[in-house]
């Protein structure tokens, strides 16, 4: 996509569209201005990285034309030097954005709590994408799901924190330690 930025524009009114149709919304449409923005931007991942991007628009942009202020916050002028750390959930697999090395454990912090240097959008722009794909997939309990796939992360990442210990993960997580015994057995965590 960097050597054929000229097509940036025709596939996001592509992607859009089929965003909209798999939703079943009403499709956006990109004002120039973000769309010449768009086209600036280096898109180093690939294809996919851009229909995420048009996946989260259809979701959250707030009006049916979306202008440059509209687009995520890891993409906007102001925070350009951000737009290196924004990975994006994509069906389980984390796909990295523009110089994301390690999109995976980026990610996986982030859901625990975001490191310093990113925004707590990270992990929320992720989250947007992922419930969009399921909802498209007309998955059932969404919500169950994904509130069962954050306590895990969570849980997995304060107990990788704490080497294990459970008593200290409990205090970190501001749970009970019944609280934490139930949820490893139910979540089928391993220890």
């Amino acid at each position: 996509m960097r050597k054929r930025s000229e097509d940036i524009p025709l596939l996001a009114r592509h992607f859009l569209q089929k965003s909209a149709r798999d939703l079943g919304v009403e499709p956006k449409r990109v004002s120039d201005e973000a769309l010449a923005y768009l086209a600036s931007l280096p898109f180093p991942g690939n294809v996919r990285q851009l229909e995420n991007l048009c996946n989260w628009l259809t979701v959250m942009a707030p009006a049916q034309v979306i202008e440059q202020k509209d687009l995520p916050p890891d993409l906007t002028p102001r925070q350009d030097h951000m737009a290196e750390s924004l990975a994006v959930s994509t069906g389980g697999a984390v796909v990295a954005t523009p110089a994301l090395q390690n999109g995976a454990a980026v990610a996986s912090a982030s859901l625990a709590g975001a490191p310093a240097g990113l925004p707590a959008s990270v992990w929320e722009n992720g989250l947007c994408t992922e419930v969009a794909r399921l909802l498209r997939e007309n998955s059932a309990d969404v919500m169950d799901e994904l509130a069962r796939r954050f306590e895990a992360a969570v849980i997995r990442e304060a107990l990788d924190f704490t080497r294990g210990r459970k008593v200290e993960a409990v205090e970190r997580l501001g749970i009970g330690r019944n609280t934490i015994t139930r949820k490893i057995q139910e979540l089928h965590l391993d220890t």
